[in-house]
């Protein structure tokens, strides 16, 4: 049903109160740039993001109606709305940039520049902007009461619910404190070990869990069932496929071992056997699954495509409101005409003129794609990694037919993957934020500008936080193991140089397909094989307390209320460990990080530091409880 004659926004059209104000431009941006640097930890830690859309319109409701009191719900949305564009834009650099820091590191290029960083970033945050401006009245406006755009209409009721706007920013920052006070603790001052694992006596298994708060706050907000799904990927891994290998394999060298299985496994364990076989074989898993999703997909897209130019060929002659007013179409193609050239001329962007006619050509399809995807689906099951592992294989595939092969190639391809991966996110950002002013009666025209200045806003910050992270810890560590950068960089090698272990990328593919057979959604599974098991665990429990919530039998509206508490003190501590994770790595860069290391003086026995880890979770998970089910509510 198409009712969005008879739709009547919060704000009247004829209403004009403030939104785009000096407040709400500067806290905009620091949440932009807060959430954008925590997501990018996150990601490259665990392989996912969360929205930063509804922290963010708390902690606007929180300063803006509370503190300031100030009764402004639309400026208190266009807070939300530059400060989730840091977020997706975030989300779409680390699924492909990290890949250049990890051919670096392998003395194949040199490292890229803060400025090649941010520049690319940016031509894609701004495509992706403006690609959303002509989709908003098919999408947004033509398609209210069919695509329900589920954080988008979410992030409206918490505006909405403006009286409790003052407890609900509390339990957010409390999250971010809690969080903060436990990061530091566990890898700050190195009191208790971040992973607990359990070995097997003649077994070449392993299981244990990570104790770190925003790896569970991801298994809470995600759910049960995606929770469950990675934990089973981590099993199969973990406590079958390392066994086999070890069991059948244990005096043979196989490539990309360089020493006998036997004697990897019994220098460095599970893991080192995970490092040099089972991560091609998650590798193969994702990239199926991701192709898998785009394919199921594919009836969808093609609607919506031509829908999408239906619309907006056919013009429209009813009279133009404050709220139906976007930005001009005159504006907009000139910007994409600007943009396009760039991707082409700058320097900094290692693209030929070809490569920047893929750019376009899918920038706008895909980003048709992510506006109808995260109006159906939420913007957590966008399948972002699919779009870019599908533009990456047809633009490596030019770029080598037109001779354009070698490291320059390769650059090209992850600078377009990286650019197409960003312009789907933040598409997607940008039709969930639309819908959140729809709703509210936002002018259109404002919420525009508002995600081009925290497009631009996150894309300084990103390159600085990428350098950060890098050299702290390095890509592909055991502490950001940048699991989509690293498939992207094994995609274009493999094209490129024919050099992948196909047997076991074909292993993983074969177990993503049997997995979508049996119904089982692919991508979530096929992520929990290629990521450690102890990583999966700690999300399981999250998972886990979120059943428990689900499940208690209490009055509708009452667990409704404990549900939203625990997910939105679980965004305040994803943010929380995010910040502190990015001091960390300043503190190791400058090399005072083993000033702060008490692990030696307190010389605890390893059962002991053990048990002083699953204390300290423990804890983290009490204060989820202490901010859900037990915090105290009006009647």
């Amino acid at each position: 049903m198409n009712n969005q004659k008879d739709f009547k926004p919060y704000i009247p059209a004829d209403r004009i109160t403030p939104e785009i104000t000096v407040t709400s431009i500067i806290m905009g941006i620091i949440l932009a740039v807060v959430f954008g640097a925590a997501n990018a930890y996150l990601g490259l830690r665990v392989g996912m993001t969360v929205s930063a859309s509804i922290p963010a319109s708390v902690i606007a409701m929180g300063v803006i109606r509370v503190i300031m009191r100030k009764n402004s719900i639309l400026e208190s949305n266009i807070v939300q709305t530059i400060g989730s564009a840091g977020e997706s834009l975030a989300a779409g650099a680390i699924f492909t940039l990290p890949a250049l820091f990890l051919w670096a590191a392998e003395g194949k290029m040199d490292k890229p520049g803060i400025i090649e960083i941010t520049v690319i970033a940016l031509l894609g945050g701004l495509l992706g902007v403006f690609f959303m401006v002509p989709l908003r009245n098919a999408l947004i406006v033509k398609e209210h009461g069919v695509l329900p755009y589920p954080e988008g209409t979410a992030c409206a009721e918490v505006l909405l619910a403006g009286e409790e706007g003052g407890a609900n920013a509390s339990t957010v920052f409390a999250g971010m404190g809690f969080a903060a006070l436990f990061k530091f603790i566990i890898d700050g001052l190195k009191a208790v070990p971040g992973e607990v694992s359990l070995r097997f006596k003649g077994y070449a298994g392993e299981i244990g869990t990570q104790i770190y708060p925003a790896v569970m706050s991801v298994g809470y907000i995600c759910g049960p069932r995606i929770s469950s799904y990675m934990f089973a990927g981590g099993v199969l891994s973990w406590m079958v496929l390392i066994p086999m290998i070890v069991l059948f394999g244990s005096e043979l060298i196989l490539y990309p071992g360089t020493s006998p299985i036997g004697q990897m496994f019994s220098e460095g364990g599970a893991s080192a056997i995970w490092g040099s076989y089972i991560r091609y074989i998650g590798a193969g898993a994702l990239a199926a699954g991701g192709i898998i999703s785009l394919i199921k997909s594919l009836p969808l897209i093609i609607v919506t495509f031509k829908d999408a130019l239906k619309s907006m060929s056919s013009g429209s002659t009813v009279k133009i409101d404050r709220t139906s007013n976007d930005l001009s179409m005159k504006i907009v193609l000139a910007a994409i005409a600007i943009l396009t050239l760039l991707v082409w001329l700058v320097p900094q962007v290692p693209v030929t003129l070809l490569g920047a006619i893929v750019v376009v050509v899918f920038g706008f399809f895909f980003a048709t794609v992510s506006s109808r995807m995260v109006g159906l689906v939420g913007s957590s099951n966008n399948p972002v990694s699919g779009m870019a592992i599908a533009t990456l294989l047809f633009a490596t595939l030019i770029l080598k037919a037109t001779g354009d092969g070698g490291v320059h190639g390769m650059q090209g391809a992850i600078a377009i993957g990286s650019i197409i991966c960003i312009i789907a996110a933040i598409s997607g950002d940008t039709s969930q934020d639309l819908k959140t002013g729809y709703l509210l009666g936002a002018t259109p025209k404002k919420q525009q500008i508002a995600e081009i200045l925290g497009v631009v806003a996150a894309a300084f910050a990103i390159g600085g936080t990428l350098y950060l992270l890098d050299s702290a810890w390095g890509f592909g560590s055991a502490e950001l193991g940048a699991p989509q950068a690293t498939l992207m960089k094994m995609i274009i090698e493999g094209v490129m140089n024919a050099n992948l272990p196909w047997g076991l990328v074909l292993i993983g593919v074969c177990i993503a397909v049997v997995v979508e057979v049996v119904g089982i959604p692919v991508l979530p599974f096929a992520i929990g094989v290629y990521l450690p098991v102890q990583l999966n665990a700690c999300i399981m429990v999250g998972g886990l307390i979120r059943l428990f919530m689900d499940r208690l039998k209490k009055e509708e509206k009452e667990k409704t209320a404990i549900v939203n508490d625990g997910i939105l003190f679980c965004s305040g501590m994803i943010a929380g460990e995010g910040v502190i994770g990015i001091l960390l790595a300043l503190t190791a860069v400058f090399g005072i990080d083993k000033a702060l290391d008490i692990s030696g003086k307190l010389g605890l026995s390893p059962l002991a530091s053990s048990i002083g880890s699953l204390v300290v979770f423990a804890l983290v998970i009490l204060s989820v409880l202490k901010f859900s089910l037990w915090k105290k509510r009006s009647k």
